[in-house]
């Protein structure tokens, strides 16, 4: 595989409802991207991924990350990284007073 450097401008920029959304790269090992919400947003709930690990890097804000199956919230600051296993659902919220700005990787990658 060669090295890849992959600018802001040329990953693929979608919306998951109020969540602005950035897919940096995609192989068949790993996926990596960004989230962005705006301060009280919600992120629509990701159903999981049933053969991935997905990691959460919390790069600026702070953000609830709420898992549906166990009614149960994780508050994350600046630096923070959260593990999701494969096949639980989450959602992100913001409760900072900043727009928070999450990147996230799963492995293996999806389709």
């Amino acid at each position: 595989m060669d090295i890849k450097v992959v600018r802001k401008k040329e990953a693929r920029s979608f919306m998951e409802g109020p969540e602005h959304c950035r897919e940096y790269l995609k192989t068949d090992k790993i996926t990596f991207g960004s989230s962005t919400l705006l301060p009280g947003q919600r992120g629509n709930i990701d159903r999981g991924h049933p053969k991935s690990h997905e990691v959460f890097f919390v790069s600026r804000g702070r953000v609830l990350m709420f898992v549906e199956e166990r009614d149960e919230y994780f508050e994350l600051e600046e630096q923070d990284i959260i593990l999701m296993p494969e096949g639980v659902s989450h959602t992100l919220i913001n409760v900072g007073t900043e727009p928070a700005v999450i990147t996230w990787s799963l492995a293996p990658s999806e389709g």
